[in-house]
């Protein structure tokens, strides 16, 4: 009798099904298990194209060949099953799993053109026709006669897990940039808050209920933690509802960020509670805060929870605990079905041990702890990711068409005026405003750091970027600054005196002259 899955079948199933599973941003795995994969695949009826020779060949391509072997390999056990093969429910398991992985990536241009839709700022709440032929190929590989699968689940839950799937991938991708290992470490950080490391279990029991742990990410202020949080709120799971043929919720608007360091105590309790009318001076109708109007697939974003004051820490332990709430003046207990994620820049067990944060609520935020690192630290580790950072924010600021031209002036301003051992003390959110002051101004000048006088030239002479020429400009410049004389120039320098007047660069001299004081005359 033949056996359902050959040995190196098996072997083929269980390396794709892992590299389907695994966290797409644990690089290193990732690539192990897709050498692994594609070496497995090669004892299988697909022929690997020419294109494909691990660990050199693209990545795209690898993952369109493996997608090609597991769709031939899905069809091969779905005949066998249909002409009566029997399977173990282990391997009946690994099936199901394969199919839904093959219908994952057949049907990903769908999820991708509704997230782009998001992305627009159109509502998603449409309806999938799609979905009818994803629920009919489903069928097709899964409704076989006198076949039962254990664990199998509707076909609208597939395709939701698939749809989260994909906006997780394309939000914590988009919000989380560049290349180097600190960047790559939070990607694949953020993925484990939206799935855990097991998404299997995720699937099993946990979809429905990880809005009842809370997320808090730390980091320096300007670290981008709200893009962090963006990531994990827009990428939860979203019920379909198969009858309608759509989602039942626009994940993309199911985000309420609340910077708590911007509000004062009674308006922060009015917008995340709400209010009675009446309740107090100004209350002249109900009110539903952020806490009530958020759904169970929402996402509640408290930025500087380390500015809360006392008496809300424990209005929003109880939050926390028990899932439950009052407005402000009522008497009638709400309740909370959304996520909570939290951030802050400042040290909390610190803030504990001065008395100033509580440590019940410190323990509930902090069940899943995200640290973003600095952008010192990610360009450490990556110098390149400047200039492309700088790209995204460029087309943010100006559009497509003048973010080529704008990226070279600002970085080409950088790396001239601040050199390659800036700190970025304000990290992200200082290099978007340095952005805007050179588009405005054609400089930056961070407020309160002054370059010590000749930095501005050894940035310069590190980064390459003088000619001999220029470099004697910039160096007559910077003498005739701190010396106000010509005569005294031309005697440090050991040059006449028209030479060193005849090199002078004005726009530098003005900002020297602004930023440094003179040497003492020469007694």
């Amino acid at each position: 009798m033949q056996r359902f899955l050959s040995e190196p079948e098996q072997q083929t199933l269980g390396v794709i099904l892992k590299v389907a599973d695994l966290n797409p941003f644990a690089l290193d795995t990732r690539a192990a298990l897709e050498r692994e994969a594609l070496e497995r695949a090669a004892l299988t009826a697909v022929e690997r194209p020419s294109a494909v020779q691990p660990p050199e060949a693209d990545e795209s391509v690898v993952r369109a060949y493996l997608r090609q072997v597991a769709e031939r390999l899905a069809d091969t056990l779905r005949g066998r099953l249909g002409a009566g093969t029997r399977a173990t429910p282990s391997e009946l398991e690994g099936y199901h799993s394969l199919v839904r992985y093959v219908l994952y990536e057949r049907y990903q241009t769908v999820f991708l053109s509704l997230i782009e839709r998001g992305e627009r700022g159109e509502p998603t709440t449409i309806r999938i026709p799609e979905y009818r032929n994803y629920r009919r190929d489903l069928a097709h590989y899964l409704e076989l006669p006198d076949v039962s699968f254990p664990g199998a689940v509707p076909a609208a839950q597939l395709f939701a897990w698939g749809f989260q799937i994909r906006r997780a991938y394309f939000h914590t991708f988009r919000q989380i940039y560049g290349a180097s290992k600190p960047a790559a470490r939070l990607r694949a950080t953020v993925w484990q808050s939206i799935f855990t490391h097991d998404i299997d279990r995720y699937r099993r029991a946990l979809y429905l209920r990880m809005g009842d742990i809370t997320t808090l990410i730390l980091g320096e202020s300007g670290s981008g933690k709200e893009l962090v949080a963006r990531a994990i709120g827009r990428s939860r799971y979203v019920p379909f509802d198969e009858e309608r043929l759509t989602f039942t919720h626009d994940a993309a608007a199911e985000f309420y960020p609340v910077n708590l360091s911007a509000l004062s105590s009674n308006l922060i309790e009015s917008e995340l509670f709400g209010h009675r009318r009446g309740a107090f001076t100004g209350a002249h109708a109900d009110h539903a805060g952020w806490l009530e109007v958020c759904a169970k697939v929402g996402t509640v974003f408290l930025d500087e929870i380390g500015e809360l004051d006392e008496p809300l820490q424990v209005k929003l332990l109880r939050v926390l605990q028990e899932r439950r709430f009052y407005r402000v003046g009522d008497t009638q207990e709400r309740a909370f079905t959304g996520k909570i994620v939290a951030a802050t820049n400042r040290n909390l067990p610190e803030e504990i041990a001065r008395g100033r944060f509580r440590a019940d609520f410190y323990y509930r935020l902090c069940a899943d702890v995200i640290h973003a690192p600095s952008l010192r630290e990610q360009l450490a580790d990556a110098p390149e990711d400047l200039p492309r950072l700088v790209h995204v924010l460029c087309t943010k600021i100006v559009g497509e068409a003048e973010a080529d031209g704008l990226t070279r002036e600002v970085t080409r301003w950088i790396e001239e005026r601040l050199g390659p051992e800036y700190a970025w003390p304000g990290n992200v959110r200082e290099l978007e405003q340095c952005v805007r002051n050179i588009l405005v101004r054609g400089e930056y000048r961070p407020e309160g750091s002054r370059m010590q006088p000749g930095r501005e030239l050894l940035n310069q002479l590190q980064a390459g970027a003088l000619s001999a020429d220029a470099i004697l400009r910039h160096y007559c410049t910077l003498v005739y600054a701190r010396t106000g004389s010509y005569e005294e120039a031309a005697r440090r320098l050991g040059l006449d005196r028209r030479t060193v007047k005849a090199r002078i660069d004005a726009e530098q001299l003005e900002r020297l002259q602004r930023d440094q004081p003179r040497d003492a005359p020469p007694a």
